[in-house]
């Protein structure tokens, strides 16, 4: 993350936001520590087959799916957030301990669920407390220092694992024993770092799921979905960005460290583009980011040797930074103050599916017609938001 010591946007955002990005943080340490090496653990060591690592992995992601929507809701209904968000964080924490001790398929199914549990639980309820702490002119900025800090957590994670495989010679479970202690960092530090203000306990009773609060989502919220959604077709696993390394001959060992350099870039540019965000047209900076993805794909679809593909992957990574904390403020922006966990919950919702159907897409492409049209595809996704933020701009200004 690149900050002058000048920026005094930065020095104004809320303490309370600086907790939630290091507890984003501790937490992404603690969760890719372990995520970063399970599948060769559950096929080295336990022995199980690349299906059902598969089938472990798409359970997992399915289950967070519904739990999103309802975390947020609940949220809105006992007028509370961090409760929520902190039970969800522990839960993801208590976890760990079971990937370490697990001696078959059947326990790590049981871990990889529950914590994905955990994190559809404090999702929604963590991006709304932001949202409730956060003074409109500012949240851009702070949207962008909590992903910058979960980013930066997200990178570190699989370094440190590689460092302990190599130090402990392979030692899977001792890593993941280490992995624990991040974890239930990040829980004390929600627990005595964040004080969640009155403004998000004053609606409690509220009952979200009625036509009669359902409505007041305004049509602008629900554009900022559907292009949400759009842009996660266009925008598929990360898997496939290793998958397009190791074809261009990044060896076996090494194509991991495409997520690390992603994340990277994600990490120093989500600050200084959420930044932005709050002194900028949305919908300019939204283009600005699809572009970016655009040119990703083509460098991807193109690429002959693994550096161009490092390329590609620096790109995707300016593109995550532009768009994710950016929309999460759209969202703040356009969501009432009592129903933002509700919002971020079905935006989570919306946005989980359209990935899962992503990735099904992309197998399929790649299989088909190869890796270059799987990338190309995404591009045309990318002209399909594009083409939606102009009709909407269009819309807007005619009403």
């Amino acid at each position: 993350m690149i900050t002058s010591p000048s920026d005094h946007r930065l020095g104004r955002i809320p303490s309370g936001v600086w907790a939630l990005g290091f507890v984003s943080l501790l937490m992404d340490i603690s969760s890719e520590m372990i995520h970063s090496l399970l599948p060769l653990f559950m096929i080295t060591v336990l022995g199980a087959s690349v299906t059902a690592v598969g089938v472990v992995e798409g359970l997992a992601e399915s289950l967070a799916l519904g739990v999103k929507v309802f975390s947020g809701t609940l949220s809105d209904y006992l007028g509370k957030r961090k409760g929520l968000a902190l039970f969800g964080y522990a839960l993801g924490a208590m976890t760990k301990p079971l990937f370490a001790m697990a001696t078959g398929i059947e326990m790590v199914l049981v871990a990889r669920l529950t914590d994905r549990i955990g994190k559809g639980i404090r999702g929604a309820p963590r991006d709304a407390l932001v949202a409730d702490i956060t003074p409109p002119t500012l949240r851009g900025a702070a949207f962008g220092l909590r992903q910058s800090l979960d980013t930066v957590g997200a990178f570190l994670g699989p370094l440190v694992a590689v460092a302990l495989m190599l130090l402990w010679a392979d030692d899977f479970r001792a890593v993941f024993w280490v992995a624990v202690v991040p974890g239930v960092m990040a829980v004390v530090l929600l627990q005595v770092g964040v004080q969640e203000p009155e403004s998000s306990k004053g609606h409690k009773g509220l009952n979200p799921i009625t036509a009669k609060h359902l409505v007041r989502l305004s049509r602008a919220y629900w554009w900022v979905v559907g292009i949400g959604a759009v842009l996660t077709l266009a925008r598929f696993s990360e898997a496939f960005l290793i998958l397009r390394a190791q074809q261009t001959g990044m060896s076996l060992a090494s194509a991991p460290f495409v997520l690390v350099a992603m994340n990277l870039m994600y990490a120093v540019t989500a600050y200084p583009f959420g930044k932005l965000a709050d002194h900028m047209s949305h919908r300019r900076l939204l283009i600005g980011g699809l572009l970016v993805l655009i040119a990703a794909d083509i460098v991807l679809a193109t690429a002959e040797h693994w550096s161009l593909v490092a390329v590609g992957v620096g790109f995707w990574g300016v593109h995550m930074g532009m768009t994710q904390g950016l929309l999460a403020a759209m969202i703040a922006e356009h969501a009432p103050a009592d129903l933002r966990g509700t919002a971020y919950g079905f935006f989570n919702l919306v946005s989980g599916a359209a990935m899962l159907a992503a990735s099904v897409v992309a197998g399929l492409l790649w299989d088909q017609w190869g890796a270059s049209f799987t990338f190309y595809a995404g591009a045309v996704f990318c002209l399909l938001a594009i083409g939606g933020l102009l009709c909407y701009s269009v819309a807007r200004a005619a009403s």
